[in-house]
């Protein structure tokens, strides 16, 4: 493997350590509603379970509210289960064709909780990118003791990949920032 190919590995697989974070953060609920987090809901459509989207549009009533409209009316009732049976602590009432879901406001103790998982999770990214930064520096060393490359040319890419994994880690401490602001606002 080249060089090239070694810091470019890397580099593609940091990221996606960053965007599966970005998507752990987004299922983590703030006080505001989005429709995000229905993203992980599975719904029992003529005994398959399939993704909430696949049997109804979800859309944002406003900042404190979801509303879920069911494409076939028979559904309502086995969404209304799925969200109510969710980890999420949410409870959705029916109005008429459309399931309103509100949002209730988080309590303090609920705010640390969330931000101690969060924490947890960025932590989780911190690891992977770090591991991934490893492994590269393992093909490296792998290349010098083959001699297919020269200790120099070792050397700066050791940095180039150290550099990677610094701007990977302060991207994952900037999202965790975000969300700590983000989950703290009342």
């Amino acid at each position: 493997m080249s060089t090239a190919e070694i810091r470019k590995n890397a580099e593609q697989r940091m990221q996606k350590s960053v965007d599966a974070l970005k998507v752990d953060l987004g299922k983590v609920r703030t006080g505001r509603a989005h429709t995000g987090i229905l993203d992980h809901i599975q719904v029992d459509y003529y005994g398959s379970m399939v993704p909430l989207s696949q049997v109804a549009s979800v859309t944002l009533i406003d900042a404190r509210a979801i509303g879920v409209q069911a494409w076939e009316k028979p559904m309502n009732a086995k969404i209304e289960k799925a969200i109510r049976d969710s980890d999420l602590g949410l409870n959705p009432a029916a109005q008429g064709d459309l399931i309103r879901i509100p949002m209730p406001a988080l309590t303090e103790e609920r705010r640390r909780e969330l931000i101690k998982v969060v924490k947890h999770e960025a932590e989780n990214a911190r690891i992977a990118v770090r591991n991934l930064r490893r492994d590269a520096i393992t093909h490296l060393k792998d290349g010098l003791k083959k001699k297919e490359l020269s200790e120099d040319e070792e050397h700066r890419v050791q940095d180039e990949v150290q550099k990677l994994t610094d701007r990977f880690i302060a991207e994952i401490d900037k999202l965790l920032a975000d969300k700590e602001k983000d989950l703290l606002a009342v």
